[in-house]
């Protein structure tokens, strides 16, 4: 009986992973000249790094994949890590925390629960964390980055949409709920129902007005924000500070040419989410996001540390980059003699040619010819018939290096 893959998840063909390879190639280069170090954390976590934060939402916990690690006489529970910010501010306590500002960048798989299959249950991503500074500036950065990203992949336009978790907490807070009904908006809020703030029924007139112009609060300038602040500021002061810091940052990105949308209503992500978040979209489809957690580290036991940090979505972007470039050209050698004389031949004038750069297979029989530009016969005397395939054109050789030059030749 065939046993077919695991619902949820996905195979990697090889077109797949030259595009997940390219993905990963260019992410890398960027982060490194940025500054950024790769680190790599387990691929399972104590259940209580993420619980005893109090950093995911209900909901997200509810979909973690969680076990008994049982080591004989007694176990702790693990997960798969649901996503790779937490496990990297734990890895930054653990091992690198002192003070000075830290960059750290990743790529790795994170899992969670999906009950009907149909979406993906294993998601990879290309992440990066700007630990120890609270600046705009350091927010900004982090978008500018995940735009050269995007670029050099071929990958656009993007469009950055941008909201702060510190303008919705302050919302939140004016309504006179309890603490749990708060944090259960919040969590309604992050996981994209924003429509949660709007159903929420109150008579202070200046919340009713306030509510209705930060849902509908898009524009793409600093100006338009300190109009807003200025309209708001006056009935609700505790906004002042979220407003603000949201249009020193729009005005950055202003300056450094960074298209971006001020939606409020854009708002979703995690739940140590303080700042500023922002969404990266191509063609409407969401191919990351991140966003400012200044609460995070301290949560996890260490001091307070301000940090911010984003993620691309590696499964979205292999639907959107392209493989460019010419294809390495491909050799069959054909052995024709089959002792162990001619076959060491055979082996050795491949080796040299991979050491050239060309990609080089041994005839095993079993694959069409069609499949390559050269054929390349070989004997135990060391006699070479070399055809181009893109031409016709065959040779009859005595050496490597005569090889060598009329591949280059033909380009």
């Amino acid at each position: 009986m065939k046993v077919p893959k695991c619902k949820g998840m996905r195979d990697l063909l090889p077109d797949d992973m030259a595009k997940f390879r390219r993905i990963e190639k260019v992410f890398r280069d960027c982060s490194l000249k940025w500054g950024y170090d790769e680190v790599r954390t387990p691929t399972l976590e104590y259940l209580h790094l993420f619980t005893a934060t109090g950093t995911l939402t209900p909901s997200m916990l509810g979909r973690v994949y969680s076990f008994l690690d049982w080591d004989g006489w007694s176990g702790e529970r693990v997960v798969l890590r649901p996503e790779g910010t937490i496990p990297t501010a734990r890895l930054y306590l653990e091992n690198l925390a002192g003070g000075e500002i830290t960059r750290l960048s990743y790529v790795g798989n994170t899992f969670t629960f999906e009950e009907t299959g149909k979406e993906r249950r294993e998601r990879w991503q290309c992440g990066v964390e700007l630990i120890g500074t609270s600046q705009p500036l350091a927010d900004v950065e982090l978008m500018l980055l995940a735009s050269e990203v995007l670029g050099k992949l071929g990958i656009g336009p993007l469009e950055v949409k941008l909201c702060h978790a510190g303008l919705i907490k302050a919302l939140i807070g004016e309504l006179g709920l309890g603490t749990a009904e708060q944090t259960q908006i919040f969590d309604q809020i992050l996981e994209g129902n924003i429509k949660a703030l709007a159903e929420i029924k109150t008579e202070d007139v200046d919340l009713k007005r306030a509510l209705a112009l930060l849902l509908d609060v898009t524009g793409s300038a600093p100006g338009f924000l300190e109009n807003v602040g200025a309209l708001l500021g006056k009935a609700l002061p505790r906004f002042e500070s979220s407003l603000s810091n949201l249009s020193s940052i729009a005005e950055l990105l202003s300056t450094m040419d960074c298209p971006y949308q001020i939606d409020i209503a854009s708002g979703r992500g995690f739940e140590y989410y303080t700042g500023v978040m922002f969404q990266f979209y191509v063609s409407k489809e969401r191919v990351g996001g991140g966003g400012r957690y200044d609460d995070l580290i301290p949560l996890v036991g260490g001091p307070p540390v301000p940090a911010s940090g984003f993620a691309l979505y590696v499964d979205q972007l292999m639907d959107l980059v392209k493989l460019e470039g010419r294809p390495v050209p491909r050799i069959l050698v054909q052995p024709r003699d089959s002792d162990v004389k001619g076959l060491k031949v055979c082996f050795e004038v491949a080796r040299s040619l991979r050491e050239a750069g060309y990609l080089v297979e041994l005839d095993q029989g079993k694959k069409a010819v069609g499949d390559y530009r050269w054929l390349l016969s070989v004997s135990g005397e060391g006699l070479f018939r070399l055809t181009d395939q893109a031409t016709g054109r065959k040779s009859e050789l005595t050496s490597e290096a005569e090889i060598l030059k009329i591949m280059g030749e033909s380009g």
